[in-house]
C-alpha cells in the first residue's frame, strides 16, 4: 500500500508546483482571436492606435455601425446631414420631414421638454426660462420663443433638424435624446401651439354666438316695439 501511496503523493506534488509556477507559458495559435475573446464595444473605448495594434495581430475591429444599419426599436433614420457653415440646403429640405409618430405618451413627452427645453424656452414655450429669464440670466441670448407666428409655422422636420444639430446658440441634443424623444418633444410643442391658436376662436365663439348680428333686432328692442 505504501509503494502505491509515496509516488502518487510525489506525482501530486509534482504537479501543484508545476502548475503554481509564475512562468509565463504560451498558449499557442488561437483560431479567430477576435471571435474567442470580447472586445470592447462601448462608444469611444477603443482608439486608433489600438485599432493599429489589433490590425497587426491580424484583428479586425471597429465600433462604427456599418453605414444605413437601424439599430433594433430605432425609429427611420434622419437622413439629412449636417449642413456645411455657410449653406443652408439640408435645413430648407428638412421642411418636407414629417414627424413619424402616430401616437406616444403624452405626459413623457411634457416631462421630455420641461427637462431639457424648458430651461431656455420656458415652461410656457414662451423664451422666458430660467436661463435667460427676461435677460438677467446667465444666458444672454433670448431664447426662442414658440408662441410666436414664425415658429408656430415652423415645420416638424426643421424642429428636429434643430434639436438634432443645433442652430444658432443651441447646441445638439442628439446625445441627450434619442430620436424617438426628440419627435416626441416636438409632438409636445406642436400640440401646444396647437391648443395655443385654438384657444382665442373658442372663447370668441359664445360672445358671437349671444350677440345679434349688426342692424337684426333682439328680443329687447321688439318687446320696446311693442
Amino acid at each position: 500500500m505504501k509503494k502505491v501511496y509515496i509516488p502518487s503523493l510525489i506525482l501530486v506534488a509534482v504537479t501543484l508546483a508545476v502548475s503554481c509556477s509564475d512562468i509565463q507559458r504560451n498558449p499557442g495559435r488561437i483560431y479567430m482571436p477576435d471571435m474567442a475573446y470580447s472586445r470592447a464595444y462601448e462608444t469611444y473605448a477603443t482608439t486608433e492606435e489600438m485599432k493599429a495594434d489589433l490590425l497587426k495581430k491580424g484583428i479586425h475591429f471597429s465600433n462604427t455601425p456599418v453605414p444605413g444599419t437601424i439599430k433594433r426599436g430605432e425609429l427611420l433614420p434622419f437622413l439629412l446631414t449636417k449642413d456645411v457653415p455657410g449653406d443652408s440646403t439640408n435645413y430648407v429640405a428638412s421642411k418636407q420631414v414629417k414627424n413619424p409618430l402616430t401616437s406616444m405618451d403624452t405626459v413623457e413627452a411634457e416631462r421630455l421638454y420641461l427637462v431639457n427645453c424648458a430651461i431656455c424656452h420656458g415652461p410656457k414655450l414662451d423664451g422666458n426660462g430660467p436661463l435667460y429669464k427676461g435677460g438677467e440670466g446667465p444666458f444672454p441670448a433670448a431664447p426662442a420663443n414658440f408662441a410666436l407666428p414664425q415658429y408656430a409655422g415652423m415645420p416638424e422636420g426643421q424642429m428636429f433638424y434643430s434639436a438634432t444639430y443645433g442652430k444658432n446658440k443651441m447646441g445638439s441634443y442628439a446625445s441627450q435624446l434619442n430620436t424617438e424623444q426628440r419627435w416626441m418633444v416636438i409632438a409636445y410643442i406642436k400640440s401646444k401651439q396647437a391648443a395655443a391658436a385654438a384657444q382665442p376662436a373658442s372663447a370668441a365663439q359664445p360672445a358671437s354666438a349671444t350677440q345679434p348680428a349688426a342692424g337684426s333686432a333682439g328680443p329687447d328692442s321688439t318687446a320696446a316695439k311693442k
